[in-house]
């Protein structure tokens, strides 16, 4: 006979209400700020892919359109995707600032609409690994790619500074239940687990962006902010539960540090991913 206990452990998960709730998460703040900072992930990923002149390029979960400017750079044909409209008006503004050709389109990762076999590059920077259907988004990413066309991810690692963040904040304020970590996306085994039946090859590599604020103080003014996750995290709890969230997130701070002075320099390591789809 199952417990309470067992039966709540057994109950399916409602992919809607959570993904309703990281959508807010996301849409909160302003995540464009802390965002433009990441620029040169994105650059780094279309050299891992040695993306080509003309080829057609989809940008899932984009935020504010890193991976898409780069590839926009390089006289793709991109097209720019989020469920936040927002996040993709600042990509835009981006865009023509720098005169630079983009499509832009509202799409749930989870659910893309396009055809099979659509792009010949899919990318994704520390977006589609924050989905709360791991294998639907990845089968999707999969289903738009042609045949021998290639996907590219940056994904953060669970022992990064980014992945113990979001284990610190999950101390705090808890997780919904029975939903995957975004941070198996940032580690080889669940990468492969997931898409080494489509792939003729995946290649990994383990890269670090570095944050550079003026100090302690300013980074965390910054995320508490602009960035949805710590923004939600914090109004989600009274103020004594606030000051021990952010004694917990100065403390992982002074951790990865490494500036030895006042400003704060931080590495956090994401793993860099190539997929070659068969």
């Amino acid at each position: 006979m199952l417990t309470s206990v067992d039966t709540a452990s057994k109950a399916p998960i409602d992919f809607t209400a959570v993904k309703a709730r990281q959508q807010g998460a996301w849409s909160s703040g302003d995540y464009a700020v802390v965002g433009t900072t990441l620029q040169i992930v994105g650059e780094q990923l279309c050299e891992a892919l040695d993306i080509r002149a003309g080829q057609t390029v989809l940008d899932v979960a984009a935020g504010n359109g890193n991976v898409s400017l780069a590839a926009a750079r390089r006289w793709c044909d991109v097209t720019s995707t989020d469920y936040v409209v927002a996040l993709l008006e600042r990509a835009r503004e981006r865009a023509a600032a720098d005169r630079l050709d983009l499509t832009i389109r509202e799409a749930d990762a989870e659910a893309l609409p396009f055809s099979d076999d659509s792009f010949d590059v899919v990318v994704s920077t520390f977006g589609v690994m924050f989905t709360p259907n791991h294998d639907l988004a990845a089968s999707e990413l999969v289903r738009v790619c042609k045949p021998g066309g290639k996907i590219g991810l940056a994904n953060w690692t669970p022992d990064g500074f980014i992945g113990q963040l979001f284990k610190t904040i999950g101390k705090h304020v808890p997780p919904p239940a029975g939903v995957k970590s975004p941070a198996l996306w940032g580690t080889r085994e669940r990468i492969q687990e997931m898409f080494e039946p489509d792939a003729s090859s995946i290649v990994t590599a383990q890269r670090h962006f570095t944050f550079r604020y003026r100090s302690q103080d300013h980074w965390l003014d910054v995320f508490r902010t602009y960035y949805g996750p710590v923004l939600k995290a914090f109004a989600a709890l009274d103020a004594t539960a606030q000051s021990a969230l952010e004694r917990d997130i100065r403390a992982l701070i002074t951790q990865f540090n490494r500036s030895g002075d006042r400003a704060l320099v931080v590495p956090s390591e994401y793993l860099e991913i190539v997929i070659n789809k068969r």
